[in-house]
């Protein structure tokens, strides 16, 4: 494009589009050196995907400051959606909670790079869920230092990843709890306000549970993708908040990819390799670009040797500042509103706990009590709790390593060779011995008299669903299932 005179001191919008046949792509910098703009964060770019371009262009950065959120702006509205942030021209950023439509509760994604905000703009969705009177599960994988306003905001809340594992199964029972109880009540979708709460399982630091090498990323993975298949209808949503470095990190599961980037998806600051996996994956359309987020807003100026430079102020930073992908305005720059102190603070941010407020957090109904079982009976017993994630990573040392099945190797004397034994491999000799199709209950009374290492029902159900994913075993009718 030509050079294009643009005023300092007012807002330029210009329309742009390319020839039928084409799709519109640019550049940043050639495109402010054609409008005679050196500050690149005053331009915002927002494409269709196809032939056209919106430009606008501001005297000063639009997003450098926001207002605090308040709690009006984090009451559902009747589309289900609250106020997290506001875009460059001063519109409403707004994410749904649930979808009233279709009764589905909602799958969340949040990527950002080290200090990009991802804890803020995380414990801005904690703080609307508690005052919609939604459930909220949290494990913090940071060992509780991302979010530490949230504990005791939050109905379940850990820090390990043995506890993440056991929030996940908890959360996998509940919502079969649910179905089999919508079921009988003739119920195909969630009613909010119908007697049971929205309940909402989030990963902070989630590639930590989910990346290579990981000790619980088969079976995290599994479970996520159980709570994200068996979720949605019965008021039962699953949300994980990680680093933007590489979508591999998510368990390496496209099946899991996929059904995530069907959710709420919010990108803060990423790396180049992020972005190319964010268009190779499908979560940002083909043909759309995203203007790069600088870490701060400081200007970059050619000084002489011979002037005056002053090197103390950085400049504002981009915190909170990204894009929602899932929204109407994929490629429109937004940023989250401001929520807590600014500066660093020696403990708990007041701010941020009056927000919460000083009501108890929503519990999970009591229907399901028994479904989340010990963990959720255990959870403000520390103690108690320690018992368990020791057990979990008990559970999970008692194996040798990973199989390829997702089946942890068991030690022990079984089949009689000494060997380690993976448990896809018992379950698979179980089910080849039976005469007939087998529930999971006596497929684990099986396992658990062929001589090797014994092991729990959730740790089956996790590898027996691992199989019948992979297609070696076949789901039946009535819960039973049979060698595929």
């Amino acid at each position: 494009m030509s050079a294009v005179a643009v005023a300092a001191d007012e807002v330029t919008e210009l329309m742009l589009e390319v020839p039928k046949g084409q799709t519109i792509s640019y550049d940043l910098a050639k495109l402010c050196s054609a409008l005679g703009v050196d500050d690149p964060t005053r331009v915002a770019v927002e494409t269709d995907g196809s032939r056209r371009a919106l430009v606008t262009i501001y005297p000063s950065n639009p997003l450098a400051e926001v207002r605090p959120v308040t709690r009006q702006d984090l009451v559902m509205d009747r589309h289900g959606r609250i106020v997290t942030g506001l875009y460059h021209n001063g519109r409403p950023v707004k994410k749904r909670l649930y979808d009233p439509s279709t009764g589905s509760a909602q799958r969340f994604l949040l990527f950002g790079t080290t200090g990009a905000g991802k804890s803020r703009a995380l414990q801005i969705e904690l703080v609307a869920e508690k005052v919609n009177g939604i459930a909220s599960w949290l494990v913090d994988l940071k060992e509780g230092q991302s979010v530490p306003e949230a504990r005791g905001q939050v109905d379940f809340y850990g820090t390990s990843q043995e506890a993440a594992i056991l929030m996940l199964r908890a959360g996998v029972e509940v919502a079969k709890e649910r179905m089999r109880r919508y079921s009988a009540a003739g119920r195909n979708s969630f009613l909010l306000g119908g007697g049971d709460p929205l309940l909402h399982v989030r990963v902070d630091e989630a590639n930590r549970l989910l990346e290579r090498g990981a000790p619980y990323r088969d079976e995290g993975t599994y479970l996520i993708k159980e709570l994200g298949r068996t979720g949605r209808s019965v008021g039962v949503g699953i949300g994980l908040a990680a680093q933007a470095s590489h979508l591999e990190e998510l368990g390496g599961s496209d099946t899991l990819r996929a059904m995530l980037k069907e959710g709420e998806i919010t990108l803060l600051r990423w790396s180049s390799s992020m972005m190319r996996q964010l268009v190779g994956d499908g979560l940002l359309p083909a043909g759309e670009q995203l203007a790069p987020i600088p870490k701060t807003l400081r200007v970059r100026t050619l000084t002489s040797q011979f002037d005056d430079f002053d090197d103390e102020d950085d400049g504002p930073g981009t915190q909170g500042t990204g894009y929602l992908l899932s929204g109407p305005r994929p490629t429109a720059m937004m940023r989250h509103l401001r929520i807590g102190s600014i500066a660093p603070l020696p403990g708990l941010d007041p701010e941020i706990l009056a927000l919460y407020g000083p009501e108890e957090p929503t519990r999970l109904e009591k229907a399901s009590w028994g479904a989340a079982g010990e963990a959720y009976a255990s959870r403000h017993d520390s103690a108690a709790m320690a018992v368990l994630c020791q057990a979990v990573a008990e559970e999970q040392q008692g194996g040798a390593g990973q199989g390829a099945g997702g089946g942890t190797a068991e030690g022990g004397s079984g089949g009689g060779s000494g060997k380690s034994r993976l448990l896809a491999d018992r379950i698979m000799a179980a089910l080849a011995a039976a005469d007939a199709p087998m529930a999971a209950a006596d497929i684990l009374d099986a396992v658990n008299t062929d001589g090797g290492r014994e092991v729990s029902k959730g740790g089956l159900r996790n590898t027996l669903g691992t199989l019948a994913d992979r297609g070696d075993v076949e789901r039946l009718d009535r819960g039973l299932y049979a060698p595929a």
